[in-house]
């Protein structure tokens, strides 16, 4: 197996504490043995995934996205009930990788401690994950792209030699590197197997640097002043009841810019999928090709007086994009049942031919969902969400009154996060219902439970006035969620 890892740097000032991330490339070329086939042709179908970075789709992340909208959305399956089961980079891709919840990869956070990247997880879960089942049935895979941040001054290890990138856009901006690696495999594939891509661009996380023809773009953008944007958290965890509110002027003009700076990230990943889609169309795979178009997380931009970042529970940081196209997915759908990141790997996997039962994923297949004539399928009515607080054992220097235990604070002692934002929770989504509960690890046992139908935003906590039968119930499907693996986390009742 050839690889290409990508080492980088660790994110900026304001983004402490976090691992450098790897990328690997891999080309795998042999005959496929079974695998969905279209109508219009007998050959095994492609499939590609384009994963972006910290992009939400709560708070307009896919507006500056019109080309994509237009040629995956449009022209396939929309799910506007897309969720993270963990709302940050590692642990989420973790579970993208492997199809499983992170108590069963165990990756926890963004930390060595957290198990990324760790010889444990490479030994593990890594060796498991679904392109190691792909190259099984003999697709010729490619992977390209990082985890974490950085888009200048990286180094590539191509098949194991060293490949310095500096700060030269033409040579080095990242999401075209990509884009271009991309084409070149199409190029050099053998036109008789089928073929998986996935292409993971750093926009649109830190450090936001856009390519120059886009920097001036958004000029006139800020981040949307509505929903719980700059209200208080009351009645919720301690940390979000320690943010300044309202927030401080420079935290806001912090928080607008690096909006902004988002969208503008985001124009070289629109661009990025027209030209995956036209040289597709070009090369006659086009029609035989499954696109999927996701991100790892949300975010958030001053939501409970938070600046900038994800981690938490709310709907900004775990709602996700998805759009998927491909045979046998009628355009123009609008799909409403939930579905996971955990369930990429299983419809991955579907797609290719694989016989799931034969792999130890918590996910499952949502190929019924958006091509019913080519499964049968049901779905979920219950999800967990969980996540692994980070923290620093010392206090900062910048915020000794705070105390040890937090992490990703800003200069006027706003932290994102904390050992003690630990959390689970189950979420019930069913046509009916639109309830979360989160249990948090703390010495307060502390709860948080909304009613997204009538609150979307959840500005209310809503444990007080909730039957406790109700709240008894919603504890023992946390519970058994927060224990299952493989067919137990799809038949919670």
């Amino acid at each position: 197996m050839e690889g290409l890892r990508s080492q980088v740097g660790a994110r900026g000032s304001r983004q402490r504490g976090h691992l450098s991330a790897a990328t690997l490339l891999t080309l795998l070329s042999a005959l496929l043995t079974c695998c969905v086939r279209c109508a219009e042709s007998a050959k095994p179908s492609n499939i590609i995934l384009i994963l972006a970075d910290d992009q939400d789709v709560q708070l307009g992340g896919m507006t500056p996205m019109k080309k994509t909208k237009r040629l995956i959305g449009d022209a396939g399956a929309t799910f506007v009930n897309a969720f993270t089961v963990t709302p940050l980079c590692c642990p989420s891709r973790s579970s993208i990788l492997t199809g499983r919840y992170p108590h069963n990869h165990e990756v926890r956070n963004n930390s060595l401690t957290g198990n990324c990247s760790s010889p444990q997880w490479q030994k593990g879960p890594e060796a498991e994950s679904f392109p190691i089942y792909l190259s099984k049935q003999k697709y010729q895979t490619f992977f390209a792209g990082k985890y974490l941040n950085q888009y200048y001054n990286y180094t590539l290890s191509v098949n194991g030699k060293e490949e310095k990138h500096g700060d030269s856009y033409e040579k080095d901006y990242l999401t075209d590197l990509i884009t271009n690696r991309s084409l070149r495999f199409l190029d050099d594939r053998s036109p008789q197997h089928p073929f998986f891509l996935m292409l993971s661009p750093p926009a649109s996380h830190a450090p936001w640097t856009a390519a120059p023809q886009y920097q001036n773009e958004f000029s006139d953008v800020k981040a949307p002043r509505d929903g719980s944007f700059d209200k208080p958290g009351k009645d919720k965890h301690w940390l979000l009841r320690q943010p300044v509110n309202p927030m401080s002027n420079s935290s806001i003009t912090f928080l607008d810019n690096a909006y902004r700076k988002r969208w503008q990230t985001l124009l070289s990943v629109d661009d990025m999928v027209e030209t995956l889609v036209k040289k597709l169309d070009s090369i006659k795979e086009l029609d035989n090709s499954y696109i999927f178009y996701t991100s790892d997380n949300g975010y958030h931009t001053g939501q409970f007086s938070l600046p900038i970042d994800k981690r938490q529970l709310y709907d900004f940081d775990i709602r996700i994009p998805l759009m998927v196209r491909g045979p046998g997915i009628k355009p123009n759908q609008t799909l409403q049942a939930p579905v996971l990141n955990i369930d990429l790997a299983s419809t991955i996997l579907d797609i290719s031919g694989l016989n799931l039962s034969s792999v130890n994923v918590d996910g499952q297949s949502f190929l019924s969902q958006m091509a019913p004539s080519l499964r049968n399928g049901t779905t979920r009515p219950f999800f967990l969400v969980e996540y692994t607080g980070e923290g620093s054992p010392t206090t900062d220097p910048s915020c000794p009154k705070l105390g040890p235990g937090l992490s990703q604070c800003f200069p006027d002692c706003v932290c994102e996060d904390a050992y003690n934002n630990t959390y689970a929770c189950v979420r019930t989504l069913d046509g009916k219902q639109n309830l979360q509960y989160c249990e948090f690890a703390d010495s307060e046992s502390f709860v948080e439970v909304y009613d997204l139908t009538p609150d979307p935003h959840q500005l209310e906590n809503i444990v007080k006035k909730v039957d406790p039968a109700v709240l008894q119930a919603m504890n023992q499907r946390l519970i058994k969620l927060q224990s299952c693996l493989g067919d137990s986390c799809r038949n919670i009742k």
